[in-house]
């Protein structure tokens, strides 16, 4: 994978700013993205570009994703919100469903298919012949208020019974439904990430055939010759994670700091520039958050150089990718903390930047999927308290 590649689709994303900018206010109040955001993610050419070649996409590198994704999220949080739950749920159906399904949901819409949903197994799929009848109830669908088809976490079902693949796993499949299949639930009444049209969503006795379905923990690509196929759904939106909570964290660094040589508090003569104590949380903010996305890129890249070369992709390899993200996330929100704090009454200003993306980062980063828990399970696998943690 070339710098090119990883060029190409920053610059897709970037080429996006005024848009979202100026879409950002009527997103929110939509509580979904704009038609006008939609339609330029996919004329940019942004909205295939993670799927593999055969899927219209550019396989990119996990270095170039993060930087996708950073660039997305300090853009809006709820646009990079997008990015990391439409762009994955893309790239994980496109590489991991058989033949026939790959046919059927992406080339039959010669590739033009945008995707969300819940990966969760929240749902039980009875298995019948040539596939499953389906139902459950997702909550927090990402992506879901313009997606026209709905990824779906399900556990087999044999005879009533759980299917297991393993002591103490169960199986645990995605289906994928046309947007006709499925009956949502708009409670996204929240308190930020507001543009995502995160829906709660349901299906009862739903037939799926198994051409449409696949394992969450899928590691043997159908299509894609990129590594980051060959890791699986976990690494991709782990990477996501911490991309989307740096970038929110940037935005706020960059806005802050654009703000201090012109704001001034109350009974004080000094520019927030000109302050020592602000220099100095700076410099403290911005080297933690550089350090952090470091962190993140090394964890990743060293990863997937691993499985490029050949090698297994461990259970110390993924938990360093996961405590990556953990970090970041954590680094990401404090920054935001910081960056709200001192530029004073300019961030409560509704509407602003700052006030968005504040509201944001503490929506965001209450996703189970950057939780303490993911630290711990990762530190036991350091310590050699467990061998392994299958969710990682």
């Amino acid at each position: 994978m070339t710098s090119t590649v990883g060029d190409r689709v920053v610059g897709m994303a970037r080429g996006l700013r005024d848009l979202v900018r100026a879409e950002a206010a009527a997103a929110e109040r939509e509580r979904t993205l704009t038609p006008a955001i939609v339609e330029a993610t996919w004329s940019s050419g942004l909205m295939t570009a993670f799927t593999p070649a055969a899927a219209g996409g550019l396989e990119p590198s996990f270095a170039e994703m993060i930087e996708t994704w950073i660039e997305m999220a300090w853009q809006d949080g709820s646009f990079g919100w997008i990015g990391i739950a439409n762009l994955p749920s893309s790239f994980a159906a496109a590489t991991y469903l058989p033949d026939e399904g790959f046919a059927e949901v992406f080339t039959a819409n010669d590739n033009r298919v945008t995707m969300g949903g819940q990966f969760f197994p929240n749902g039980q799929g009875h298995a019948v012949e040539g596939g499953y009848r389906l139902s459950g109830s997702w909550s927090f669908g990402s992506g879901t208020g313009h997606s026209q088809y709905v990824a779906a976490g399900f556990l087999p079902m044999d005879d009533g019974q759980p299917r297991w693949v393993g002591e103490s796993i169960p199986d645990m499949q995605i289906a994928i439904l046309p947007r006709e299949q499925v009956s949502f639930n708009d409670g996204w009444f929240v308190q930020g990430l507001k543009g995502t049209g995160s829906y709660d969503y349901s299906v009862d006795d739903v037939f799926v055939p198994v051409h449409r379905t696949f394992p969450l923990f899928a590691r043997d690509p159908h299509r894609g010759a990129s590594p980051a196929t060959r890791m699986g759904l976990m690494p991709v939106t782990a990477a996501g994670h911490a991309s989307w909570a740096l970038g929110v964290a940037k935005s706020m660094l960059d806005d802050v700091s654009e703000l201090a040589a012109t704001k001034f508090r109350m009974s004080d003569m000094a520019s927030l520039a000109s302050r020592p104590t602000f220099q100095k949380g700076l410099a403290q903010h911005v080297a933690a958050w550089r350090a952090a996305r470091l962190l993140v890129l090394d964890a990743f890249a060293t990863a997937e150089s691993a499985v490029a070369a050949g090698e297994e992709l461990t259970p110390t390899l993924r938990a360093d990718m996961r405590v990556a993200a953990v970090h970041a996330t954590d680094v990401a929100r404090q920054c935001a903390e910081w960056a709200h704090l001192v530029a004073g009454t300019s961030s409560i200003r509704e509407g602003s930047r700052l006030e968005r993306a504040f509201r944001d980062m503490y929506t965001g980063t209450q996703h189970a999927f950057i939780s303490e828990k993911v630290a711990m399970d990762a530190a036991q696998i350091w310590l050699g308290i467990i061998d392994d943690q299958f969710g990682l």
